[in-house]
């Protein structure tokens, strides 16, 4: 794996992969800091500053960079998360050190205009309002906020109208100064890139990067509560989901957590969709999913289906949990593998996506994670340690129960936790 890594004096790490086959470069800088870095009068800020990059700096307007990108054919944009950020773009292998120099304007030298604020407040209001308008995201963020109540880490990363319309430039400065420094940033690139040439640029265009926090970093650490949020809506469907307490990247079950998700929900070969769809028609969409955090992580069953359905869906769900923890197939297990590791080469073809991966596991583990390595872990992945790994996952922990739409005939989570505590759970045929 032709991937070479430099720790410059500053304390910015550069890393690339070549891919000479291509003609495109996928480059990027990937910030260890999201919403989750945010102090309690911020909810929004990190969000809003990845906007704000983008409109305007002491050399560039914000059509400037539009512009700029787009008369070469490239690509820019960003992205922020709980606890990353990233500005990336995509161009030609000969408009590189474009790339580099837009990247590093708008994060060293961003004007923080009063008057774009101000419209840019306007457009990420209009966002949050499309948010809370779409109940298949929306019940995400509720189930966040419910299973970690009052912290930073079950906020909804837009934040809400009053303290997005709060923000000030000062504010913007001073989130970006305690956070965007050095030893906290990784550029990378992949495709047709030269690493020496690229680290060159970086040295030169990031030189103005602080490379310690004007304050250290916010970051506090996760509690799991569990509990349960339901809302009301005249919809179609009720879209639901069921969670609890998953792994962290950095714990022994985290692989083990993600071949038991793609078991129960990963694929139409998987438990719950041949259960809850193929044989009982009882949704269109249901599936099981892992995401893992620093310190935390949460493993989930989303479904969407018609009120009058719940009180047959929601028992089956359980009976399939019951199920995963007292049998787990090896052809399971082996279809799982399977499916990650062509998940995981597929996406090394693309360099977007390997771009983003080399960043990922840089921020979280400090090294690149060869694909033997990776698929050795998953190798050490036994029925037993699955079906022991369901016990503790669905029967020892507080579930999370989020709920948006005709939601009337769903069972209360006292009901749902006493069936999980059950050893018995049995699913009976809903009678007209």
């Amino acid at each position: 794996m032709n991937v070479e890594i430099t720790r410059l004096a500053s304390g910015l790490t550069v890393v690339t992969q070549n891919m000479p086959h291509l003609e495109s470069v996928a480059l990027g800088v990937w910030i260890k800091s999201g919403s989750r870095n945010e102090t309690v009068d911020e909810h929004g800020i990190a969000h809003l500053l990845e906007h704000m990059a983008f409109k305007g700096t002491a050399r560039r307007s914000a059509r400037d960079i539009a512009e700029e990108i787009e008369n070469v054919g490239g690509e820019l944009n960003a992205a922020t998360s709980t606890e990353t950020t990233s500005y990336y773009a995509r161009v030609l292998k000969d408009h590189v050190p474009l790339a580099i120099d837009i990247l590093a304007d708008i994060l060293t030298e961003s004007a923080f205009d009063e008057e774009e604020l101000q419209r840019e407040k306007h457009v990420i209001l209009q966002e949050i309002g499309a948010a809370n308008d779409t109940p298949d995201d929306l019940v995400f963020d509720r189930f966040s906020e419910t299973a970690y109540r009052g912290q930073t880490i079950g906020r909804p990363i837009l934040g809400t109208p009053e303290t997005v319309q709060s923000f000030t430039p000062d504010q913007i400065r001073g989130y970006l100064s305690r956070n965007y420094t050095t030893d906290r940033m990784f550029v990378v690139a992949a495709g047709a890139v030269d690493h020496d040439t690229l680290v060159r640029q970086v040295e030169e265009r990031f030189a103005l990067l602080p490379t310690k926090p004007s304050a250290p970093p916010v970051f506090e650490a996760a509690r799991y509560l569990g509990g349960e949020v339901r809302e009301t809506r005249d919809l179609m469907d009720t879209q639901l989901l069921l969670g609890f307490e998953g792994k962290a990247y950095h714990m022994r079950d985290f692989y083990c957590s993600q071949i038991l998700a793609n078991i129960l929900g990963g694929g139409m070969s998987s438990r719950l969709f041949q259960e809850v769809r193929e044989h009982r028609g009882l949704c269109y969409s249901v599936y099981a999913f892992h995401w893992g955090f620093s310190d935390t992580g949460v493993f989930g069953i989303h479904a969407a289906t018609g009120g009058e359905d719940l009180p047959e869906l929601v028992p089956v769900i359980l009976d399939e949990l019951r199920k995963s923890s007292d049998v787990i197939e090896q052809q399971e297990i082996d279809r799982a593998r399977a499916q990650i590791r062509a998940q995981l080469l597929m996406g090394q073809e693309s360099p977007a996506a390997r771009a983003g991966q080399i960043a990922r596991q840089m921020i979280l583990y400090g090294r690149i994670i060869p694909n033997v390595e990776m698929m050795e872990r998953l190798a050490g992945i036994t029925t037993s340690r699955l079906t022991d790994l369901a016990g503790r996952l669905f029967f020892d922990t507080v579930p999370t129960l989020s709920a948006i739409g005709p939601v009337e005939k769903l069972a209360p989570l006292s009901d749902i936790t006493a069936a999980l505590s059950s050893p018995h759970i049995r699913t009976q045929k809903a009678t007209g």
